[in-house]
């Protein structure tokens, strides 16, 4: 049923319109439900901007129309709760010169437009009441245990009356990193082989937000920027939204960085941001400007969407012309293999661009592309390149019949009407990027500078098949050093880590090559008990290993099975054949530290039977690894939390109020600096 807004439009129109329809509210259903993007911004703007034009030349607004919707309809597990205040969205423009003439003679606020989660907030008696997310502008989900977590969010106010606010819930760029890297890290120790990193800020921080369990959100370093002041009983704001900012800064809360602006100066406000997104730390994809009079503002009304007292302005995306010259298929974890176009280079926002991802097989056949087509190339909210528009639209492209990386066969796959291209064979190199990962790791050959992404990368370009292939990387160095994030000083640095990895202690190899069950302390055991022998390790039976101290029968035959296999033993002698095997490890890394070879069975005496755990930041060890690993050398042991069962606890700053020193302290457990360690478990008495 449609709702009539003039006269019917012609056939074709109306066909159009719902075809719109139906891309539309699936792209923005996959973005806000289900925190997945299927369709680029650009792309959404400009058949948004299609459907608009439509409508106004038609006077047909079809019922469920996406440009009168507002958000996402709301998941079924969290509490709902209706909005005393419908949230609407706002009208957007990407002219400057448009945004000028909108403003007028009036003054304005012009702040970022956060990239995250809209939550509503009410507090009563001072107190945090309630938390609501946005969700269709009309129900939200309740968050309120959640919100509680939230880094900077004060729980407590001065204000005792009753305080509305909105503002938006995110993940900071460099809190996002941390985060997968973290947990990259964990993974590794654990040899999880399923571990996948989190795609963007935005995403992890929706879910993050809308978590039945509060205790997942506050691992997750979500912040709150307050955006508008709702309601505020009993304050006078003399009129001015700038007031509103400021008593909320005043009450604890982080408010949107903005600029007091007007016709004259926008342009110049407009260039501050644009200059301070580059390296801006907050997601945000573009501005909002608001009239700073309250009254005037609230005198404006509203659309059935948009309020019209505050406009959008999305980044005018800069687009480059240019020629397409390649697409790589680029095979990931997954098994999904994920074109990427490689044109004659542009300068885009300050930098050369000459790579885009086209995402999946859907949008690639939607662009029509053909090698040699002029394509038209924007960096997406200023940071990531795309492709905007086809101007030849040859559609001659070829989908590949193999896999780039194993030469496996490959299938197109399609779900939830995207079509994706996907590696058959479960053997692919590509899917086994978790135990390259584990491979390069910390704990295992710590070869810094080999993270997941760049892996990804190097196994797509078919450089990586196994583990000894990570040693030949030298021979494509310049390839590499023509990969994103790299350049010749980047490769050059990566190669040089790589060729300090070649010297390692045989613990580290048994835990790198990925053997079901051994992690650190049973690599480290298993290495001790074959007197440093790889070729004992090798061709050891089950029964030999089982009665290694901690390798219990099952384990042992694991090992025994995994040595068993012809691929596997030939693995291991070619890449041991990369490898310089040394010592296990007896001392600290720092120079002058005790630990000489006169000193050893003394300091295992005093190490041997006890339990330490260890925290903060070290000064005479590379790592916190390094410091266990010698503990364990030893005959120590390291454990991750402080109990009963706790000897020494090691913490350079003994007077801090951290969690471990707390519970030491509760516990009776010595707390001891590295310089104290050092003294009391490694000299001669």
């Amino acid at each position: 049923m449609a709702e009539v807004m003039g006269e019917n439009g012609n056939a074709a129109q109306l066909a159009r319109m719902k075809e719109l329809h139906g891309i539309l509210l699936e792209a923005s259903r996959a973005y806000y439900a289900e925190d997945r993007e299927i369709m680029s911004n650009f792309e959404y703007d400009r058949l948004y901007d299609e459907l608009q034009a439509l409508e106004e030349e038609t006077g047909v607004v079809l019922a469920g129309s996406p440009t009168r919707q507002v958000g996402y309809a709301s998941v079924d597990e969290l509490p709902k709760l209706r909005h005393e205040q419908p949230m609407l969205s706002l009208d957007k423009t990407k002219s400057r010169d448009d945004l000028a003439e909108w403003l007028g003679d009036r003054e304005g606020l012009l702040s970022w437009k956060l990239d995250g989660l809209t939550v509503v907030l009410t507090y009563e008696g001072g107190e945090l009441a309630q938390a609501v997310t946005r969700g269709n502008g009309e129900i939200g989900e309740v968050i309120t245990p959640n919100a509680r977590t939230f880094r900077n969010l004060p729980l407590h106010i001065p204000y005792k009356g009753r305080l509305i606010l909105r503002g938006e819930a995110i993940i900071r760029y460099s809190d996002f990193e941390e985060i997968n890297r973290e947990l990259e890290e964990e993974a590794a120790k654990d040899g999880d082989t399923e571990f996948v990193a989190y795609k963007n800020p935005r995403n992890l921080c929706s879910g993050s937000v809308r978590q039945l369990s509060s205790e997942v959100t506050a691992k997750r370093r979500v912040r709150f920027y307050a955006f508008s002041l709702v309601e505020a009983e009993g304050v006078d704001f003399h009129d001015r939204q700038e007031e509103k900012f400021r008593f909320l800064a005043s009450q604890g809360f982080e408010v949107v960085e903005y600029r007091l602006t007007d016709r004259e100066k926008i342009r110049d406000d407009i260039h501050y941001f644009e200059e301070k997104i580059k390296e801006y730390d907050l997601p945000s994809d573009g501005l909002v400007l608001l009239m700073n009079d309250i009254a005037y503002g609230e005198s404006l009304g509203r659309t059935a969407k948009f309020p019209r007292n505050a406009i959008a302005f999305k980044w005018a995306d800069e687009l480059a012309e240019t020629t397409l010259r390649e697409v790589e298929w680029s095979a990931s974890r997954t098994g999904l293999i994920n074109p990427v176009a490689i044109f004659d280079p542009v300068e885009l926002e300050g930098t050369t661009v000459r790579r885009a991802s086209v995402h999946n097989v859907s949008i690639l056949r939607g662009l029509k592309l053909g090698i040699g087509d002029r394509i038209l190339v924007y960096k997406a909210n200023m940071i990531i390149p795309q492709i905007a528009e086809n101007l030849t639209g040859s559609g001659t492209l070829e989908i590949p019949a193999v896999c780039p990386v194993c030469g496996g066969a490959t299938e197109i796959r399609q779900e939830n009407d995207t079509e994706t291209l996907v590696c058959g064979n479960p053997d692919c190199a590509a899917k086994k990027l978790k135990a390259f990962s584990l491979f390069v790791s910390r704990p295992c050959m710590n070869v810094d500078g080999l993270s997941e992404a760049t892996l990804e990368k190097l196994i797509a370009k078919g450089f990586i098949h196994s583990f000894a292939d990570i040693y030949h990387l030298a021979e494509h160095r310049e390839e590499i050093a023509e990969m994103d994030g790299f350049g010749e000083k980047s490769a050059d640095n990566l190669l040089q880590t790589i060729e300090v990895s070649r010297k390692t202690q045989l613990r580290r190899v048994l835990s790198a090559v990925g053997i079901p069950g051994i992690g650190p302390a049973g690599a480290r055991a298993i290495s001790a008990a074959m007197e440093q022998d790889p070729d004992r390790i090798r061709d050891a039976d089950a029964e030999t290993l089982s009665q290694i101290e901690g390798i219990g029968p099952v384990l042992a035959g694991q090992i025994a099975a995994w040595f068993s296999v012809e691929e596997n033993r030939a693995q291991w002698e070619k890449l041991l054949a990369e490898l310089t095997i040394e010592p296990a490890q007896t001392a600290p890394v720092s120079e002058g530290d005790p630990g000489s070879p006169e000193s050893e069975a003394s300091a295992d005496d005093k190490i041997s039977g006890k339990t330490f755990v260890i925290t903060g930041s070290l000064e005479h060890f590379e790592n916190r690894d390094a410091l266990k690993d010698l503990i364990a050398d030893r005959g120590g042991k390291v454990a991750g939390s402080v109990s009963k069962k706790t000897d020494f606890l090691i913490n350079n700053d003994a007077a801090s109020a951290s969690s471990k020193n707390k519970k030491a302290k509760e516990l009776g457990v010595p707390i001891i600096t590295e310089d104290e360690f050092l003294a009391q478990f490694l000299t001669e008495a």
